[in-house]
């Protein structure tokens, strides 16, 4: 069976090569996949099954006969193609991407793949060094702001010593960073070069890197020490900033709740200076 990892086809030419052997009922889901492959992207086998009026079995051969073993393969792999077809906000916007029944069948796929990511001790094995770091640097590229933003506000309630890294600033935040120091870095495809460079002067300095990605074939994956991938759809021309922030916002939660007293502490004294200074009305 096909692996993701090795193919550089488009699902185009993957169904091209064994359209002489489909059946009617695999044709229209072919005919469904290359008219609506977001719907394949980030959809269920029950989804397609009834649009296309067949049977899940049905789907997971179709699967199989394009060369991959189950639906999930061909899932991550239609995935892989049209993030890369779509890369372009102009060409998502010619490709009317998307309804909003469908980006909400892709949101809810991309919160999935988050919690997914963070089975078992995932979510624990990326906090912790958030938790024990002397300090935490956060970089993010362009589209991953808004969860680099979230993760910074939340934890900079929780513990002390958390510091945005931001392109203007940079080269003097770099050289206060070293061994004891964590870092967490979002970034997704179309990766930057400056985070990852920022990355690789982080990592040589000895600070421990935590990534935040969208593929194994991300340049942040081989600078990291610890890292999660998770599914970043686009909404519109362009990519979703909801699972991000979810990610951001759950590991705040974790390190909270590794801290445990020093994080309550440190949002009691926040809380009561709130209160001095009337913050709020």
């Amino acid at each position: 069976m096909m692996n993701i990892m090795d193919a550089s086809k488009t699902t185009s030419d993957l169904i091209a090569a064994v359209s002489s052997d489909l059946t009617p009922t695999e044709r229209r889901i072919a005919e469904e996949v290359l008219t609506e492959p977001t719907l394949l992207a980030f959809g269920t086998v029950s989804d397609l099954a009834e649009l296309v009026g067949t049977s899940r079995p049905t789907i997971v051969r179709f699967a199989n006969k394009l060369g991959f073993d189950g639906f999930r393969p061909l899932q991550k792999y239609v995935r892989n193609d049209l993030s890369h077809m779509l890369a372009r906000p102009s060409e998502r916007i010619r490709r009317g991407n998307r309804s909003v029944p469908r980006a909400r069948t892709a949101l809810n796929g991309a919160i999935e793949s988050v919690f997914s990511a963070l089975d078992g001790a995932s979510l624990t094995e990326l906090a912790t060094p958030l938790a024990k770091a002397n300090n935490v640097w956060i970089l993010s590229g362009e589209t991953s702001q808004a969860g680099a933003h979230a993760f910074h506000s939340g934890l900079s309630m929780v513990r002390p010593g958390v510091r945005a890294l931001e392109e203007r600033t940079l080269g003097n935040d770099l050289s206060d960073a070293g061994p004891g120091d964590a870092a967490v870095v979002f970034d997704f495809f179309r990766y930057r070069r400056q985070v990852s460079n920022a990355t690789r002067t982080l990592a040589d300095a000895g600070v421990s890197i935590v990534a935040i990605t969208d593929s194994p074939l991300s340049p942040l994956v081989e600078l990291a020490d610890v890292w999660s991938e998770i599914e970043i759809p686009a909404i519109g021309p362009f990519d979703s900033s909801v699972p991000v922030v979810a990610m951001a916002e759950l590991l705040v939660s974790q390190v909270a709740r590794i801290l445990e007293d020093e994080a309550t502490e440190r949002i009691d004294r926040i809380e009561s200076l709130w209160e001095t200074t009337e913050v709020f009305l």
